[in-house]
């Protein structure tokens, strides 16, 4: 029996409008802690075995024939400018119109894209894909647990799979999950019922965890909701940093019976209405938590999360206000990555050994604080290439390019500084001990990470703590200069409702 011919891709990014930095060709090409652009056999064939969606297709995939097209993804950042999305789905597009006698279309893809000239990335990305293949041919999809869905994305799939966990230690387990849901539809040779439902409030990317409450229970009900006439079962909390018409959580469900994938969707919509008083944003000041790491007599570190300045929310990585803190605080600890191309590459002049001076992060001062002089030992070099070994990254190879470890001595602060020429959010411990960083010994680790370093530091850690601190991420929905949003979105838990920007145009 002939296999079914399945063309498959991936385009991954997720987009912080309020970035000040846009996401270009080149971040694509040397992403920090993702596979590179590839096109043809070789993005299939980098994929294998690692834990992204594109790589969970191809190992599931046996029972289709597999035609690769391309994989794309980016850090995330600023919006993705046109040159970038139109050169992508292109080749894409191109390399598609091409094949023969596809059966069917699966793309990789994140669910909260915007490009400098769409709101929805990912809906014109499915619609450029429909002018090739028509409105009747099957298009399974694999998303991001931090997708803002819209109703005219969910028009243009077939059938979609999203993320469960936050840290997404499933990455690769989706993309398996939408192979076995696109075999269901093809046996099926008709469309599934499908629904869709969108929560009235956004939820804080610091609340999202499912390693915590009430994220663990919520994600937990989803496989009990498939059943006889339901397929699956899913939904994505959002990603509140973009200031577009359908940020936020969403629920979607598919299957054989309507009016059974209707209530599967609405009784996962209410249990997050019911959960809304559960979600906090878990804040503490950087003084606070400075002074709480230092005052900790446990064997193991404290590590201290910077999650407005998280590289992997599309922040730049080169906030300073932590860093501040720690050096008021006098400090002991390690600090990592921040993202200085500069101080790197100074440091990789001077040589191991060398004491420098030079200025620490600070590239928007607006958002993140101003740089911060300092006078430094150059301890170790490394040219940030590295093989990650994490629950979240393990397999894949990190590009973080010229990086440095600098020693700080100031007042009574002993502060190890870890810089990087290429953004990356700290999500595996090789980022920091791949340059000679002895995790266990430090009393204090900062990351540059919002939730996705729990997989990875929270089995060392003596207590981890979320840090307010200046950054382009903001973690206080109720503070974030939307303008855009949806009538009647409420922003936050118990949050007070959007109404627009005031007459003066400020929100």
């Amino acid at each position: 029996m002939k296999k079914p011919r399945i063309a498959i891709a991936g385009f991954q990014h997720e987009t912080n409008t309020f970035a000040p930095f846009p996401t270009t060709w080149d971040c694509f090409v040397k992403p920090g802690a993702w596979p590179p652009y590839a096109e043809g056999a070789q993005a299939a064939d980098q994929a294998r075995g690692l834990n992204v969606p594109l790589g969970g297709f191809v190992d599931a995939g046996d029972e289709f024939e597999l035609v690769p097209l391309l994989y794309a993804a980016a850090e995330p950042g600023g919006l993705v400018t046109t040159d970038a999305f139109d050169r992508i789905t292109g080749t894409l597009c191109a390399r598609l119109a091409s094949e023969k006698d596809i059966d069917a279309v699966y793309i990789d893809l994140h669910g909260a894209m915007v490009t400098e000239d769409h709101d929805d990335g990912e809906a014109e990305v499915l619609r450029r894909i429909r002018e090739v293949v028509g409105p009747d041919l099957p298009v399974a999809v694999s998303l991001d647990l931090h997708g803002n869905l819209s109703p005219e994305f969910v028009r243009l799939t077939s059938c979609m799979t999203i993320y469960r966990t936050y840290p997404h230690i499933d990455m690769g387990a989706t993309g398996a999950r939408a192979a076995g849901l696109l075999a269901s539809l093809l046996d099926r040779d008709a469309p599934f019922a499908t629904a869709f439902r969108q929560l009235n409030y956004i939820i804080p990317i610091t609340a999202q965890s499912t390693r915590r409450q009430p994220g663990a229970r919520l994600y937990g009900m989803l496989d009990g909701l498939a059943g006889p006439g339901v397929s699956s079962v899913d939904f994505a909390f959002g990603f509140p940093p973009a200031d577009i018409h359908d940020c936020g959580t969403s629920v979607y469900a598919c299957g054989t019976d309507q009016q059974a994938v209707d209530v599967a969707a609405d009784t996962m919509l209410a249990a997050l209405q019911e959960a809304e008083d559960s979600f906090d944003t878990g804040l503490v000041s950087a003084t606070t938590a400075v002074r709480r790491a230092m005052e900790s007599n446990g064997p193991k570190p404290v590590i201290l999360a910077d999650p407005q300045d998280n590289p992997g929310a599309g922040a730049p990585g080169d906030a300073t206000g932590l860093l501040a803190a720690m050096l008021r605080g006098n400090a002991t600890g390690t600090i990592g990555m921040i993202w200085d191309p500069k101080a790197a590459a100074k440091a990789h002049a001077a040589g191991v050994g060398a004491t420098i001076d030079c200025e620490i992060g600070g590239q928007f001062p607006d958002s993140g604080g101003p740089a911060i002089p300092v006078h430094a030992t150059v301890e170790q070099l490394s040219d940030g290439q590295f093989v990650c070994t994490g629950p979240m990254f393990g397999g894949l190879t990190a590009n973080l390019g010229p990086t440095a470890r600098l020693g700080v001595r100031q007042g009574g602060a002993d502060i190890t500084i870890v810089v990087s020429s290429n953004r990356a959010q700290n999500a595996d411990q090789e980022m920091l001990r791949h340059i000679g960083v002895e995790l266990e010994t430090q009393k204090m680790i900062v990351v540059k990470s919002a939730i996705h370093f729990l997989a990875a530091y929270e089995p060392i850690a003596e207590e981890v703590i979320l840090v307010e601190a200046p950054g382009a991420n903001p973690c206080r929905i109720d503070t974030i200069p939307y303008t855009r949003l949806r009538p009647g979105l409420r922003l936050g838990p118990n949050g007070p409702v959007f109404k627009g920007p005031a007459p003066d145009g400020k929100p």
